[in-house]
């Protein structure tokens, strides 16, 4: 993870629902006061709430900052931003309207400090998607949500872990509307935003990307669906020609199950589980789920509220804890590409000097 200290960001953090463990989560990776030397923490909750958790996590050494307004953000210590003041009964593992209202509630307040630039990134715990649901809140989760927050044309939902990063087409959608959902001009979308997300956010200079098929073994050449034929070559034709280096469709089972997956920066699934399947089984428990598109920075653990083992102390945090990472290096990222864009000539740092002597003498 790049680090610099002299500038750290500012992130928030979300507590998703009350009765899940999101919380827990929060706790456990803000126990370790190192996380103060990158980034100064926000927590959009109820210090009642944190306190309930806190006391189930009997080694987390947790210390916070109540604030109640974003201009007393203190760097030196986790700062609680109290999203309401009532009393609310907190009953872990049970899935209720109380869990979602106030996930909710934190997830609004975090997301219009995040459009404000009061804070520089978002890592959202997990919401469910069922009690979520209200007149006021219509989203099937954190992605469309934030999507028409920040009033944008499209998003991606990028899964990213050290070795591979996943992209949805669709994403909590009916298998059955999938092929509906299908077109030329969905998959461009997908793909230029993937491509500019892989060069800004994740410093890739020229990616690679492979699209999978719809159909078993990519249609089989029109013989067991025309979509790839249709629909996806036309697809990935006309990126190519607005320079977007991608290739497919590709079988996804045999695409995954030999390991192809390794000679791209990225893959972009057409559906859910096609993506997220190979995902959470080969990103070994380090997988971040990350909003791509939006001019700020959201991520979010890849893993749900997990109600079986909610209040019980045994949640593991490597998720939240790499999505913090991640937000941190992409907040960074992104300043290092703006930064060149703007002076393609600024001053090279020491590593990239070193690089290029190295280069030249090789050369020479």
């Amino acid at each position: 993870m790049s680090v610099h200290p002299e500038h750290k960001p500012i992130i928030g953090f979300s507590c998703g629902d009350l009765n899940g463990i999101g919380i827990e989560l929060i706790i456990k990776v803000l126990s370790d006061s190192r996380i103060l030397d990158i980034c100064t923490p926000v927590v959009f909750a109820n210090n009642k709430a944190i306190n309930f958790y806190r006391k189930t996590l009997p080694e987390a050494n947790i210390n916070f900052a109540i604030i109640k307004d974003s201009t007393k953000i203190n760097p030196k210590q986790v700062n609680l931003y109290n999203c309401w003041e009532e009393e609310v009964e907190i009953t872990p593992g049970t899935m209720n309207e109380i869990g979602g209202k106030y996930a909710v509630i934190s997830l609004k307040t975090a997301t219009e400090a995040l459009k404000a630039g009061k804070i520089d990134g978002l890592v959202t715990a997990p919401i469910h998607k069922k009690n979520i649901q209200t007149s006021d809140f219509n989203y099937t989760g954190h992605t469309p949500f934030l999507k028409k927050s920040f009033g944008v044309n499209d998003v991606l939902m990028l899964m990213v872990a050290e070795n591979m990063k996943i992209g949805l087409l669709t994403e909590h959608l009916p298998v059955k509307e999938v092929a509906q959902a299908l077109s030329k001009e969905s998959i461009l979308s997908k793909l230029n935003l993937m491509n500019q997300s892989l060069k800004r956010d994740f410093c890739i200079n020229k990616p690679r990307i492979a699209v999978l098929g719809l159909n078993p073994h990519a249609g089989d050449e029109g013989l067991i669906g025309k979509e790839e034929i249709e629909i996806i070559k036309p697809a990935i034709k006309d990126a190519k020609q607005k320079d977007i280096f991608c290739f497919g469709p590709y079988s996804a089972d045999a695409f995954f199950a030999r390991g192809q997956y390794e000679k791209f920066d990225a893959v972009l699934a057409l559906y859910h589980d096609q993506g997220l399947i190979p995902f959470k089984s080969l990103s070994l428990g380090e997988g971040v789920n990350f909003t791509a598109g939006l001019n700020a920075v959201r991520t979010s653990p890849d893993h749900g509220t997990a109600f079986d083992i909610a209040g019980k102390g045994i949640a593991d945090e490597t998720s939240t804890r790499q999505a913090l990472y991640t937000c941190i290096d992409i907040i960074n990222n992104r300043k290092e590409f703006d930064q060149q864009r703007v002076n393609p000539l600024r001053k090279m740092s020491a590593s990239m000097l070193a690089r290029a002597v190295d280069e030249k003498i090789s050369e020479d």
